[in-house]
This record gives C-alpha cells, structure tokens and sequence, in this order.
C-alpha cells in the first residue's frame, strides 16, 4: 500500500444556493445552504485515501464545531490525523460559497490554515519521510511550502505541488519539486512569457498540465502527449482538480507510468464530478477500475 502525507489546508465549505446574485444593501431568501467539509489539502487527502492508500494528514484546524466536522470527516475517510493540531483560541478555515445563475463566488477565511509552520513539519518528519509521495498546495503560507520542499528534496522524498490558488514559486524550488500540476492559467503565471509547448518541453516529466475538457498534457523523450479526459455530465465540478491530484499521487506511488496515471486521475476526476460536494463526490478504488474498463 502506497503512503501519501497531505500537508496542506483544512476547511469547511459553506455554501448557500439562491436564484439570482444580491444586491449590495439588499436581504434575498435563499435556497440551500450546505456545510461541507472542504479545503484543497483534506480533499486531496480524501480523495487519495478512498483509492486505497495509507494517508496522512498535516494541518492546522482551530477549537470550535468546524474543527471538529473536519476531524470527522478525516477520520470517516480513514485518513491519519495525529498531525492535524487543534489551535486554542483560532477558528478554522472557512470558505463562503455563493451559487446562482449558473455561477459562484468564493470567499475563503484561512484562518488556522495560516498557521501550518514549520515547526510542525518537523514534529511530523519521521512519518514525512517515510512517504511515497507528499502533496502541497497554496492555501498554506508559502514559507511552510518551502521548507517542506527543501527538507524533502534533501531526503529524496518526491513531491507533488498542485500550485492552486496561484502564486509566485521560485525557480530554485520549481528544480526540487518532483511533479507540479498546474492548469493553462496557473501555468502562464508561473511561467510567464513561455508558451504551453515550452513550459512542457523544459520541464519534462515534471509538469502535468491540466487542460479542462481538452484532458491533460505532459512531455517525455522530447514529444508532448496529451492524454483525453473522460466525457461524463457534470452535476458539480468542486474538487475535481483536488480528486485529480489524489489521484495521480496515489497511481503513481503505486508504480504506473505517468500515461497511465494521468489516465486514472483523469477517470477519478470524472466520477467525483457527478455528485455533489467536494468530498463527496470523491471516488473509491472499485469505481475507477470499472470506469477504466
């Protein structure tokens, strides 16, 4: 069984549907609200765990009943939570959704997320290390990304950074990250001035490219391949990019080449986007196989 470590954000999602925007000053009735279990690290983590790997949990959450809906959730997923720290006194992270008229708006709180430092990373090392693959994002401060980087690197220990929400990552830690998976828009921020082919080519078998409905792209032996998604009716596409991420991570642990991979998360990420909710909609290990049939 492959290990993956998760460090990253927990949140809960809090989302209220309605039937058109409101106005600033103005009180409409809504339709649904919805409280989920969310943020881009406990999804990932979820999502990998549910497709068979032994996973563990880094992150911050605060005291209070979001906390604990996140602890929950970790725990009914069978996902490792000895390094998830409850911090007196700080909330958790939040993020507040507003669906209407075919849309969203999305106002994420970091809270306790803001607080994942290093000096946990290094309460957590010893089961770090032992990772077949530890997964980052962007919703952590970008000093605790690095360190995690570089303590990794030093110890060959492979790293997945999904750079999502976008930011600014230095060349010298691009070098010691072993996969990085931004989309078109991430990828032209990160590398500005370059085109997709170039950002592909330079960075061979290290960056994975989602591209939306058009599937995923990635290069080796100087030829850039794309590999086609799956065609399904979405009924929520929340998470998808985080299932994908779990997905590769745990196929890829797991010996298959990148080819086949791609195409497990790509089927991963097909199934989530046919319920509703981040986790949710999260796939097991069955659903893909037969998927992939």
């Amino acid at each position: 069984m492959s290990k993956i470590v998760v460090v990253g954000s927990c949140n809960i999602d809090i989302t209220v549907e309605c039937d058109r925007w409101v106005h600033p000053g103005e009180t409409i009735f809504g339709n649904r609200l919805t409280v989920s279990p969310g943020g881009k690290g406990a999804n990932q983590a979820v999502a990998a765990a549910r497709l068979g790997a032994d996973v563990m949990m880094v992150g911050c959450i605060g005291d209070d009943v979001y906390g604990q809906l996140v602890l929950k959730a970790l725990k009914e997923n069978n996902v490792d939570s000895t390094y998830v720290k409850v911090l007196p006194g700080e909330n958790s992270g939040t993020a507040h959704i507003t669906v209407a008229e075919d849309d969203n708006t999305i106002i994420v709180i970091k809270a306790a997320n803001d607080l994942v430092s290093p000096a946990l990373i290094d309460e957590a090392w010893d089961d770090i290390s032992k990772a077949d693959m530890v997964l980052l994002q962007h919703e952590i401060p970008a000093a605790t990304n690095a360190y995690v980087i570089e303590k990794c690197a030093a110890h060959g220990v492979p790293v997945l950074l999904n750079p999502a929400p976008v930011a600014p990552v230095p060349q010298a830690l691009l070098d010691k990250i072993t996969y990085l998976t931004p989309n078109e828009h991430e990828a032209a921020t990160l590398f500005a001035g370059k085109g997709k082919a170039d950002i592909l080519d330079q960075n061979q078998g290290k960056v994975i490219m989602t591209l939306g409905s058009k599937g995923v792209a990635y290069a080796e032996k100087g030829q850039v391949i794309t590999v086609p998604g799956f065609k399904v009716k979405p009924v929520d596409t929340t998470g998808a990019g985080d299932t994908f991420n779990g997905a590769f991570a745990v196929a890829r642990a797991n010996g298959k080449s990148m080819q086949e991979s791609i195409s497990f998360a790509n089927a991963a990420a097909a199934l989530s986007v046919q319920k509703l909710g981040a986790q949710g909609g999260m796939p097991y290990l069955h659903e893909v196989e037969e998927m992939l049939k």
